[in-house]
């Protein structure tokens, strides 16, 4: 008896990728319309994984290059040009046969994609550390010195000590550790593009977590960035604790 079109459908959902071109190849001399539909849409959804699977190896281009290092760690930080709130930086070690699909720098990826990478890379990573530093610090010694700061806390608070670092395009002072600046590092080595989503949802969610304390800056939307809603709010209402008096100087 034929098997329905209902029952292949529920063959080809319930695969996983490894088994899909052997569910293709199985019905691949089957002439009814809604069979090869749905042949032609998996072999679409192949190509895409394929096509995201040579991407990703071209992410791991530094990775392999160091691949004598047993520790390899990728740094980077977000939140330089808000208005408000920490600057926040991340190391990431991910492991040597790390097969997470779809990182990229954080900036290119949605945010439920980067809140689901979040989950994987904490997950499988050999280990991640945070560092943060706030508005009052950032104005006593300026953004730059404060990014440092943040990354060199990142990396001490890492549970294994790394052997080399690739940073996104800085070299960070006073750290004794091999450092690999990469410009455009985040969209070019898989280790630093882990860190950006893991250091970009990290201060996402606590600039959420400060719309609730100051709910007139709109800060669970702009994160802190100088949005003309922002700005408005910022002269209307005078800044709140956690700006950044040395950002806001022409604003109020």
């Amino acid at each position: 008896m034929e098997i329905r079109i209902s029952d292949v459908k529920k063959e080809f959902a319930e695969a996983d990728a490894n088994q899909l071109v052997h569910i293709i190849n199985k019905y691949r001399n089957d002439n009814r319309v809604g069979v090869i539909k749905l042949i032609q849409n998996y072999e679409k959804e192949i190509e895409k994984l394929n096509k995201e699977i040579e991407r990703t190896e071209k992410m791991k281009t530094y990775e392999n290059k160091f691949r004598e290092y047993s520790y390899i760690c990728g740094v980077d930080e977000v939140g330089r040009g808000p208005l408000a709130g920490p600057v926040v930086a991340c190391a990431v070690i991910l492991p040597k046969d790390c097969n997470i699909l779809y990182i990229n720098d954080s900036k290119q990826l949605s945010e439920k994609k980067r809140e689901e990478l979040y989950d994987e890379i904490m997950e499988q990573a050999v280990a991640v550390g945070v560092g943060s530093i706030p508005p009052s610090h950032i104005d006593e010694i300026n953004i730059l010195q404060a990014t440092f700061e943040a990354m060199r806390q990142a990396i001490n608070n890492l549970s294994i000590k790394p052997d080399i670092l690739l940073n996104d395009a800085v070299t960070i002072p006073k750290v004794d550790i091999r450092q690999v600046p990469i410009i455009k590092g985040d969209a070019k080595s898989i280790s630093i593009a882990a860190a950006s989503i893991i250091a970009k949802v990290t201060r996402d969610r606590l600039m959420v977590a400060y719309d609730k304390v100051f709910p007139r800056y709109g800060f669970a939307s702009n994160k802190g960035y100088g949005s003309k809603e922002h700005i408005e709010a910022l002269k209307e209402y005078g800044p709140s604790l956690i700006h950044r008096a040395s950002f806001i100087k022409n604003f109020i």
